[in-house]
C-alpha cells in the first residue's frame, strides 16, 4: 500500500498551538495569548491591523504546484496565514503568499480595513527579503527598518543574546580593533568595546567612520555588508548550539519505534526516506560550514594579512549569500526543533507509522534542494527486526548511526 496523502495544513497548523516560533514559523496567535496584558505588547503590536495580529507566518518553500502565482520562479516565500478561529488552530484559516498576484489586494481583504496598510505591506515585504524567522535577525532587520515592534514578539532569552552578543563581539572586536589603531591583540579596551555595542545595533554614526575606510564601503553598500556580516556570525553561532541537537536527531531517527498497525510497502517507504533525511541533513550541514568558511578565510586575510580587498569583496558578495546561508541553516534549525518538539528528551521514542511517514516526508521535502546537488557516499540502511511480536507492540526501525 502506498503510504496515504496526510492533510499538513491541517496537522501543521494544530501543531503550533503550543509554541510561538522557530527558524521557519512566527506564531503570533501564540505570542498574542501568551503576552495579552503586556502594555509592550499592547502598544507596540507586529501588526496595526488587530486582524492580523493573529496570524501565522511561515518561511515555505515553494512546490511545484505553486509557483504559477508568481510572476517569476522563487524557492521560498513567506506565507501569511490568518486562522479561522485563533484559539483553535486545527479548524484551518486563509492564506496568501507575499509577492504572489494580487497580494495586497488580497491582504486588503483579510485586514478588513485600510488603516496604517501600507505599514503592514512594507512590514511583510521586509520580512520576505529575509531568508528564515531567525528572532535575532527578525528583530535586527526590522530595527533597521524603523519598525517599533514589541520585544515579545522575537523570542529569544536573554542568556541567549548575552551568549550570542559576546560571541558576535569577539570577532567583530578582531577588526574594529585593527581599524581604530587598537593593541591587535582582539581584546578591546571599554572605547572600542561601545564601538562594538554600536556596530551590533546597527546604527548609523560618524564613529563608524574609520571602519568604514578600513572596508572600503560607504553608505548602503557598507549597511548591507555589516548585516550580512551579523547574519554568517549569528549563523556560525546557530550553528556551533545547533551541531550536538542534530547529531541526536540523526541517532534518533534510526532509534525510533513505530508502533500500531503496521503495513510493509509503508514501512518500505519509511526506512528509505528516514536514510535519505540523515544523509541530507548531514551534507545540509557540511554545506552550511562550506559558506561560512568563505567568511573565515576572508576575515583571516584581513586581520592576519591585512588585505582589507578579501574581506570587502566578500562583504559586497554576502547578501546573495547570506540570503543562500540562512536557507540551509533554518531548514535544519526547524528539523531539530520539531523533531524535539514532537519527541522531548526523556520519552520514549515511539509513533505510528503513519505519522512517522508524514514527518520524514516533509523534512524530506524541505531538504530535496540541497539533495539534488549534495552528492556522497549513501547512508547506512534503516533495518527493521522481523518479526512483529504484537500489532501493537513498539519496534525499531532502525539503529544509531
Amino acid at each position: 500500500m502506498v503510504g496515504r496523502p496526510p492533510d499538513r495544513s491541517y496537522r501543521s497548523l494544530r501543531g503550533l498551538e503550543s509554541t510561538a516560533s522557530t527558524s521557519r514559523v512566527l506564531n503570533l496567535a501564540a505570542v498574542a495569548s501568551q503576552n495579552a496584558r503586556d502594555p509592550d505588547y499592547l502598544s507596540s503590536p507586529f501588526f496595526k491591523a488587530a486582524s492580523l495580529n493573529g496570524a501565522v507566518v511561515v518561511k515555505h518553500r515553494l512546490r511545484a504546484d505553486e509557483q504559477f502565482v508568481f510572476e517569476a520562479p522563487r524557492q521560498t516565500s513567506t506565507k501569511l496565514i490568518i486562522p479561522f478561529e485563533r484559539t483553535d488552530l486545527s479548524l484551518g484559516g486563509r492564506s496568501l503568499f507575499v509577492g504572489q498576484r494580487g497580494w495586497e489586494d488580497m491582504l486588503c481583504d483579510l485586514r478588513g480595513d485600510r488603516d496604517d496598510e501600507a505599514r503592514d505591506v512594507a512590514l511583510l515585504e521586509a520580512i520576505d527579503e529575509l531568508p528564515s524567522l531567525d528572532p535575532f535577525l527578525l528583530r535586527e532587520h526590522l530595527r533597521r527598518r524603523d519598525f517599533k515592534i514589541a520585544s515579545c514578539y522575537f523570542a529569544i532569552s536573554l542568556a541567549d543574546i548575552d551568549r550570542m552578543q559576546r560571541f558576535v563581539s569577539g570577532e567583530i572586536s578582531k577588526l574594529v580593533d585593527l581599524a581604530y589603531g587598537g593593541k591587535g591583540d582582539g581584546a578591546p579596551n571599554a572605547g572600542i568595546t561601545k564601538l562594538v555595542v554600536l556596530l551590533l545595533s546597527g546604527e548609523d554614526d560618524d564613529r563608524l567612520d574609520p571602519l568604514r575606510v578600513t572596508l572600503g564601503l560607504e553608505g548602503d553598500e557598507f549597511r548591507e555588508g555589516v548585516f550580512c556580516w551579523k547574519g554568517f556570525l549569528y549563523y556560525k553561532w546557530v550553528l556551533n548550539s545547533l551541531w550536538p541537537e542534530l547529531r541526536d536527531v540523526v541517532a534518533e531517527l534510526t532509534e525510533i519505534k513505530v508502533v500500531g498497525p503496521r503495513d510493509d510497502e509503508l514501512l518500505g517507504q519509511v526506512k528509505a526516506a528516514g536514510a535519505q533525511v540523515n544523509q541530507a541533513i548531514l551534507g545540509q550541514v557540511r554545506q552550511v560550514r562550506d559558506t561560512l568558511q568563505v567568511y573565515d578565510d576572508a576575515f583571516t586575510e584581513l586581520t592576519h594579512a591585512g588585505n582589507p580587498m578579501a574581506f570587502r569583496s566578500f562583504l559586497l558578495k554576502s547578501p546573495g549569500m547570506f540570503i543562500t546561508l540562512g536557507e540551509r541553516t533554518g531548514t535544519v534549525s526547524h528539523i531539530a526543533s520539531f523533531w524535539r518538539y514532537r519527541f522531548p528528551k526523556g520519552r520514549p521514542l515511539k509513533v505510528g507509522l503513519d505519522e512517522l511517514f508524514e514527518i520524514l516526508q516533509d523534512f524530506r521535502h524541505g531538504l530535496s534542494g540541497e539533495e539534488k546537488t549534495h552528492k556522497s557516499a549513501p547512508a547506512p540502511p534503516l533495518y527493521v527486526d522481523e518479526p512483529l511480536p504484537d500489532p501493537h507492540s513498539a519496534e525499531p526501525i532502525g539503529k544509531a548511526v
